[in-house]
C-alpha cells in the first residue's frame, strides 16, 4: 500500500470515529491494530487533519553531512560556474567541477548540491514558494440562504444503529434533526421535508458525495432523486469535493454538539426513544445553545425578523412521486487531479494540468444544457470562467413551477459571489 492509500485509511478511520463508531469496529474495517489506532488518533487530536500526514523519516542529524568547508566550496564553485561565458551552468556542471577540478571524493550528488545551495539561500528570491491552495467556500447572503446537511451514526445497546440527520443554516446556525433507522434516500427526503417545513426552503443545499445524496457512483449523468427534489422546489444542490468531509465542517460540528449534549449523557434503548428526544434537543439548541460564531446569541435570536419561504403540506402534496428534471443549477466544487481532470456526475472532464491540486467550481445548467467551470485564485480575486462544455440530456427539462419561485430575481442569486 502506497503512502496516499495509507493516508486515506487514516482519514477513513478518523471519520468513522467522529461519527461515533467504536474503535474495535473501526479496526475491523481498516484492518489495522491498536498501536496504529492510538498513534493516529493522538496525531489527529494534536494536529487535526494535517496531523494524519506522514512525517519525514529523515534523521534530524546526518552522520554523513558535509563539513562546513565542503559546503562553502560547493557554493563557491556554483558561483564560478555561473560566471562562465559559455557552457553548462546547472547542477551537473557544478558536480563535474567538484569531481574533476577539485577531486572531491565522495562527490556530492545533484540533490545534495541543491540542498546545500538552498540552505545557503543561493536560490533565495527565485525559489518556488508553495502557496496555500484557495478553497472557494460557498457564501450565504441575505438573498441566498445556504443550508448544509450530513448524517452521523451511533450504536444502541444490542447492536442496532441510529442515523442522526442534521441540517444547519450557514448564516443563522438554525438547525433541524431527524433520527432514522437507516440512511436511505427516503429517510433523507423525510428529513428535508421536516426541515423545510420548520426552517424554510433555502436557495442552496451543501452536502457531501454520499450515495444517499449523490446517487449511484457509477452511472454517468445520473441526476439523483434528491437532486431532482431540490431542483423541483427551487434549491441549488452544492456538492463539496469528494473525500473532503471537513469542507462540511459546520454540520460536522453540529454532530459533535448533539453527541456531547445528548448521546453521551442519555442511554437510549431503541430508535423510537432516540427519535422522541429530538424536539427537546432542537428546542435546547435553538433557544439556549450559543454557537461560537454568533458571539453570544442563540440561533433563535438570529432567526427573528427573517422571512423564510416554508414548505407547507399543500405544497408538498403537489410534488409528484416521479420527479422530472427541473430547470436550475447543480454545483460541484472539485479538486483538479494530477492529470488535470475533475469528476462531475460520474464523468471525467479535462480542465488543465496547470491547475492540478487546486479547486474549481463546476456549474451544471439543466435548462441550458451546459457545464461551466470556474476558478478563483484567492479571496481577493474574482471567479474566472475556464471552460464551457455542452451537456446534452436525454430527457425534457421542465421550468420551475411558479409556486416554488421565491422571488423574481431568483436566478441571479449565486453562492459563488
Amino acid at each position: 500500500m502506497n503512502e496516499k492509500q495509507e493516508e486515506r485509511q487514516r482519514r477513513k478511520a478518523i471519520r468513522l470515529w467522529l461519527k461515533g463508531i467504536r474503535p474495535t469496529q473501526i479496526l475491523e474495517i481498516v484492518k489495522r491494530g491498536w498501536a496504529w489506532w492510538a498513534k493516529w488518533k493522538e496525531r489527529y487530536q494534536h494536529g487535526g487533519w494535517k496531523g494524519l500526514r506522514s512525517q519525514s523519516r529523515q534523521p534530524q542529524r546526518s552522520p554523513q553531512a558535509y563539513a562546513l568547508p565542503i559546503r562553502q566550496l560547493i557554493v563557491r564553485v556554483y558561483h564560478q560556474v555561473q560566471k562562465r561565458r559559455w557552457g553548462l551552468r546547472g547542477l551537473s556542471a557544478v558536480r563535474h567541477e567538484l569531481r574533476v577540478t577539485y577531486r572531491l571524493r565522495p562527490t556530492p550528488s545533484r540533490s545534495t548540491i541543491r540542498r546545500v545551495l538552498s540552505d545557503a539561500e543561493v536560490f533565495k528570491g527565485r525559489r518556488h514558494q508553495q502557496r496555500q491552495v484557495f478553497y472557494p467556500q460557498p457564501q450565504p447572503s441575505a438573498g441566498y440562504t445556504i443550508q448544509a446537511m450530513d448524517w452521523t451514526e451511533r450504536f444502541l445497546y444490542g447492536g442496532d444503529k441510529v442515523y442522526a440527520f442534521h441540517t444547519i443554516d450557514l448564516e443563522t446556525r438554525a438547525a433541524g434533526q431527524t433520527i432514522a433507522p437507516d440512511k436511505t434516500t427516503a429517510s433523507v427526503i423525510a428529513h428535508l421535508k421536516r426541515v423545510w417545513k420548520t426552517r424554510g426552503i433555502p436557495q442552496g443545499l451543501q452536502m457531501d458525495n454520499d450515495t444517499a445524496f449523490y446517487g449511484s457512483r457509477y452511472r454517468p449523468r445520473l441526476v439523483s432523486r434528491l437532486m431532482r427534489l431540490c431542483l423541483y422546489v427551487g434549491i441549488e444542490p452544492i456538492f463539496i469535493p469528494v473525500g473532503e468531509a471537513e469542507r462540511n465542517g459546520d454540520v460536522e460540528q453540529l454532530h459533535g454538539v448533539w453527541d456531547k449534549a445528548v448521546w453521551q449523557r442519555i442511554d437510549f434503548a431503541t430508535v423510537r426513544a432516540t427519535q422522541a428526544f429530538t424536539p427537546q434537543f432542537e428546542h435546547w439548541y435553538m433557544n439556549e445553545y450559543e454557537p461560537p460564531s454568533l458571539n453570544g446569541r442563540t440561533p433563535q435570536e438570529m432567526e427573528r425578523g427573517r422571512q423564510r419561504f416554508r414548505l407547507t403540506e399543500r405544497l408538498w402534496q403537489t410534488i409528484p412521486a416521479e420527479l422530472p428534471l427541473t430547470a436550475g443549477r447543480l454545483h460541484f466544487i472539485r479538486r483538479v487531479s494530477d492529470n488535470g481532470t475533475i469528476e462531475v456526475l460520474n464523468e471525467q472532464w479535462h480542465i488543465s494540468k496547470r491547475l492540478a491540486g487546486q479547486y474549481v467550481w463546476a456549474v451544471l445548467w439543466t435548462h441550458r444544457r451546459l457545464l461551466e467551470v470556474f476558478h478563483r485564485r484567492s479571496a481577493e480575486s474574482p471567479f474566472k470562467r475556464l471552460k464551457t462544455f455542452r451537456y446534452p440530456l436525454a430527457e425534457t427539462v421542465e421550468p420551475l413551477r411558479l409556486e416554488f419561485k421565491q422571488r423574481a430575481y431568483r436566478r441571479k442569486s449565486f453562492a459563488m459571489s
